[in-house]
């Protein structure tokens, strides 16, 4: 027991958080991956005149992720985050490698592929579930901010990986790139496993199933003060006597009661207009939207993706450093208007001079890129985390996730049937107005959260609620 006690004591601080938020890297691969991996695909299986079934064979993750992060919260408050996080690990080791071998059926190889990639998506969504869960409950309160930036990092980071990875590989015979290039996420899902098998488990879920010690243990090897650790410890039991207390007195219908209403709506509207603005259209299809765009073979295209990971990951360094410096409503309103001109400009561009350089749309993805990468991607799950009352928080955090993976599956599948039965500025321009509507929303919708406390945001809403009862003409 005292040779186990002084193995895991050598874990510092740095492993437990790297490796606690490497599962963003699983899940920045994935949705990257088939950015390159779909024109040699297309070419291999002769599926570039079926809009439908490479709409569904790239959302296909997406669709899987709705019920995987559901499920994984449930099952993590059972069997603990760290072993479900491992169980996330081999489901995806194991649906990568199925991706790469797909049989090659005519059709039916199609569908074979879409249910293999719905059940990698119960990993996905598992990992973008529990991640932030466990380095919540492992970061001490004031780095909380800083970490969650590092989630983003490590997921944008997972996106350039995977379009490092297409570009070297793309001069293999087309039917071997595409299998490599998504087989090869089994790598990063492979680290992860090896790394969170010496991760502790949270003290947290340690203290609700009872186990006191285990948990001053772990939170010994995490905090320096001793006062520190005590004061934690009170501070954990207290919140979790309070959310049992939460549970008990709210069902669903309380989350659109007149107390809860507005920042229920505030929270969820966040997080589906951050997906229903289109930034995954640009993710997954950017060698496809070039090809449109200027004639040139999409897998010829490969480095416009690795152009946008760069960009993903600056842009979310950024976010760090100018966090704590803007008003979280500022900064969204700001990158939602530049986001909606740079999908709304080009198709004004080429009705007033249809012979605009092709290329020109693919500078104001880039522009779009940019803004969205250190504005709605990291706030959205800033705003959530920091919006919804400890009453609701459980549902509703759940169901503002939901609606943010029903966008992002929705944008994946319904893109290229979009582009294939209408010009392609016209597509993004319609992702524009989403983009200005969405600003509209915060504006109206959602209060400022950024320097106040959870107490406060809770009273804001509640008040809310009030003037709305009393004056419901406004």
């Amino acid at each position: 027991m005292n040779v186990m006690a002084k193995a895991e004591k050598k874990i510092s601080s740095a492993f437990i958080y790297f490796f606690g938020s490497f599962g963003g890297i699983l899940f920045g691969y994935d949705i990257g991956v088939m950015t390159g991996a779909l024109p040699f695909l297309q070419a291999d299986w002769h599926l570039e005149n079926a809009a439908s079934l490479v709409g569904w064979i790239t959302s296909a993750v997406m669709f899987g992720a709705i019920f995987g992060g559901a499920l994984a919260g449930q099952l993590s408050d059972k069997f603990g985050r760290r072993k479900m996080i491992l169980m996330s690990a081999i489901v995806f080791m194991v649906f990568s490698v199925l991706s790469g071998v797909s049989p090659d059926m005519g059709e039916a190889s199609a569908y074979y592929l879409i249910i293999v990639r719905m059940l990698l998506g119960l990993a996905v969504g598992a990992a973008s579930a529990l991640v932030p869960a466990y380095m919540s409950e492992m970061a001490p309160a004031k780095a909380r901010g800083r970490l969650s930036g590092l989630n983003q990092t490590m997921i944008v980071s997972g996106m350039l990986l995977s379009y490092v990875v297409d570009f070297l590989l793309k001069d293999l015979p087309g039917e071997w790139a595409w299998r490599l290039m998504l087989g090869l996420a089994a790598v990063p899902a492979l680290i992860l496993f090896l790394g969170v098998l010496r991760l502790p488990e949270s003290p947290r879920f340690l203290l609700r199933k009872g186990d006191e010690a285990q948990a001053r243990k772990i939170l010994s090897y995490i905090r320096k003060n001793p006062a520190e650790i005590d004061q934690e410890l009170a501070s954990i039991k207290e919140t979790a006597k309070e959310e049992r207390q939460a549970n008990q007195k709210t069902s669903w219908s309380t989350l659109f009661s007149g107390k809860y209403r507005y920042l229920v709506i505030a929270g969820v509207g966040v997080a589906a207009f951050q997906q229903f603005q289109g930034a995954n259209a640009i993710f997954y299809y950017i060698p496809l939207i070039v090809q449109k765009a200027t004639g040139q073979a999409a897998s010829s295209n490969l480095m416009w993706p690795i152009v946008q990971g760069v960009i993903l990951v600056v842009g979310s360094l950024v976010y760090m450093w100018i966090a704590d410096k803007f008003n979280r409503r500022t900064l969204l309103m700001v990158g939602g208007a530049v986001m909606g001109l740079s999908f709304i400009l080009p198709a004004v561009i080429n009705w007033m001079m249809p012979n605009m350089n092709p290329m020109t749309i693919v500078v104001f993805l880039c522009i779009y890129v940019a803004f969205y990468s250190f504005t709605w991607a990291p706030l959205t799950w800033v705003l959530v985390g920091e919006i919804f009352p400890l009453a609701i928080r459980g549902r509703a955090s759940g169901l503002a996730s939901s609606f943010n993976w029903i966008g992002s599956w929705l944008v994946g599948l319904i893109f290229p049937i979009m582009t294939a039965s209408m010009p392609q500025e016209a597509v993004f321009a319609i992702f524009g107005i989403i983009c200005i509507l969405g600003v509209i929303f915060v504006k109206t919708c959602v209060p400022e959260t950024r320097g106040h406390t959870l107490e406060e945001i809770e009273e804001q809403g509640t008040n809310h609620g009030r003037v709305k009862a009393s004056n419901p003409e406004n």
